[in-house]
């Protein structure tokens, strides 16, 4: 295969260095260059167009999620893995929108890294492990909170919505389900307060939309 070029993007030194010397060597894998500044990495990726740019989020002049949404308006093409102290939920979620490709921690190592690198160039997305798991944990909070927020009917107040779907009185619903009139008007109220709903033929599009009616 072709060698990957890369692009390095962060404001400490240390770390460039760092990832030249875990990928300097590399058969598969060549820097294309390095910047400390975003604004200087843009000027130089214009020229040596690379296939993947690994860069920092938190940077002086310009941050990973700017410089991600700039880069991407203007060089689709180019991949982006974002490679950052820190797994907070935000900051993947800000980088992803941003177009990122990928999202490693600082303390990955050389073959996960190449990893990375070789996927992306794929058409693949890649997360560090401690990525995964605040994405999994997101999700599962997010689908936690709309079953929360769900509206949940009792098995009595389905009934109910079905008989008033038939056009059923008060009395007619009562007799039916051998309840009082009483109970059945709480019923109601309860119905409405539950789905947020004022009005007769709002509920009945309300059980439709929800195969209440099956």
């Amino acid at each position: 295969m072709d060698k990957i070029s890369v692009y390095l993007v962060d404001d400490h030194q240390i770390i460039l260095d760092g990832l030249k010397a875990l990928l300097g060597h590399d058969k598969v894998i060549e820097i294309a260059g390095e910047s400390t500044r975003c604004k200087d990495a843009f000027e130089m990726i214009s020229i040596c167009k690379p296939d993947v740019i690994l860069t920092d989020i938190h940077m002086p002049d310009m941050n990973g999620i700017e410089f991600s949404r700039l880069v991407k308006k203007n060089f689709p093409e180019i991949k982006i893995i974002a490679l950052s102290m820190s797994a907070e939920e935000a900051l993947i979620s800000d980088m992803l929108d941003a177009g990122a490709s990928g999202y490693l921690v600082k303390n990955t190592g050389k073959e996960e890294l190449r990893e990375a690198l070789i996927r992306v160039v794929s058409g693949e997305v890649y997360f560090s492990p401690e990525v995964a798991a605040q994405l999994s944990k997101s999700l599962l909070n997010s689908r936690k909170k709309e079953e929360d927020t769900s509206v949940k009917l009792t098995q009595r107040e389905v009934e109910i919505v079905r008989l008033i779907a038939k056009e059923y009185s008060n009395e007619q619903i009562a007799n039916a389900l051998f309840i009082s009139e009483r109970t059945v008007e709480t019923h109601r109220k309860n119905i409405f307060r539950k789905t947020k709903i004022k009005g007769v033929i709002g509920l009945l599009k309300y059980a439709m939309e929800n195969k209440l009616l099956d």
